[in-house]
């Protein structure tokens, strides 16, 4: 486990975020720091990365490689630095839920947090969930990530006390993903956020490798962590205070044949939750990928301009586009799907340069 937390135990919150690390790249991931690292640090929460599963530990086989890291992909912290981790060893796959359980126990109790005992688990932030849940496997085995995607739909379940907030982006209800197949209504303990114009994948969480990437077009760059930070306010709040997060609505999904995301006329996906750059749009963010058929580009969405045109027709000036672009990000604000404090960072994503008036 690694601990991220206050250098003085005053400043400590209280709070605990623990993340099963993701192992999807063939190593230990950091996804949600990436995600929520601005609102740890300001409200002074602690953060636990915990590496659950056995690729991470001793090695195993990689679902989505990506150029960056490649030559650590799959090798496990046993391989990669044997005079620190030589000793660990894993037990399976069908252990990450109970090592998660202990860790949390442990940080419960005090563990790495220099002294504070804070309560686990309140509350669960879950991103990017597939329809299916990480299967149980025997001793010795790794999890079986392909076929477990196409597996039996896996609901959160009603009958506890601890609130769940999902987030989900666009990419995630279709494709490799499918998390249409396991929505659930809203309940006292359950929200669902469907972020329209986001990428299971995007240039945040890929940084530098981004621009190694070449999908065919260039990669989702929408603003999920944004939403996410705003998300696990929230979702901290709820499991203090009993106030839930705001309701979204869903991102409408075809019925017909193979489920698609229903889109507007520029290609724009319809309902959601939805941020400025994708209600007052200068380019289409999108879950749509482009035709590279790696898993990764399948994953990271795309971003396309919108055609002269079209900007023409929907901006009479650039000085039209700015006023509504900031109305767009105080509704968001408003909505609860903003943090005031991050209003600098979305009003940072309006682009007026594309807009000839």
């Amino acid at each position: 486990m690694l601990v991220r937390r206050p250098a003085k135990a005053a400043d400590f919150s209280g709070t605990v975020v623990v993340e099963w690390l993701n192992v999807s790249g063939g190593v230990d991931a950091d996804v949600e720091w990436g995600a929520f690292r601005e609102e740890i640090l300001r409200q002074g929460h602690a953060w636990v990365g915990v590496s659950a599963q056995r690729i991470g530990v001793v090695g195993g086989p990689v679902l989505v490689p990506v150029t960056e890291g490649a030559s650590l992909a799959g090798r496990g912290l046993v391989a990669i630095d044997p005079a620190r981790y030589g000793s660990l060893r894993h037990p399976g796959d069908g252990f990450s839920f109970d090592i998660l359980t202990q860790v949390g126990r442990a940080v419960r109790a005090g563990t790495g947090l220099g002294g504070p005992r804070p309560r686990a688990f309140d509350g669960f932030f879950v991103h990017s969930r597939g329809a299916s849940g990480l299967p149980l496997v025997g001793p010795e085995e790794h999890a079986d990530l392909i076929k477990a995607l196409g597996g039996t739909p896996t609901v959160f379940r009603t009958d506890q006390d601890a609130p769940v907030l999902d987030v989900q982006t666009e990419s995630d209800l279709t494709g490799l993903l499918s998390s249409h197949r396991a929505r659930q209504p809203d309940n006292a303990r359950l929200r669902l956020w469907e972020v329209a114009g986001t990428a299971h994948v995007d240039t945040r969480l890929l940084g530098a490798a981004a621009a190694r990437i070449d999908c065919g077009v260039p990669i989702n760059s929408g603003p999920l962590h944004l939403v996410a930070k705003a998300g696990l306010r929230a979702l901290a709040a709820w499991a203090t205070t009993g106030t839930p997060p705001a309701t979204a609505p869903r991102i409408e999904v075809t019925a017909d044949g193979e489920p698609s995301v229903q889109r507007d006329a520029d290609r724009i996906a319809v309902g959601g939750v939805r941020t400025p750059p994708v209600e007052i749009p200068v380019t289409v963010l999108s879950g749509e990928a482009g035709p590279t058929p790696s898993a990764i580009c399948q994953l990271a969405g795309s971003n396309r301009p919108l055609p002269a045109g079209r900007l023409a027709e929907r901006y009479p000036s650039r000085n039209e586009y700015q006023k509504r672009y900031n109305e767009a990000t105080e509704s968001a604000v408003s909505s609860g799907f903003l943090l005031s404090e991050d209003r600098p960072a979305m009003l940072a994503m309006a682009d007026s340069s594309l807009i000839v008036a």
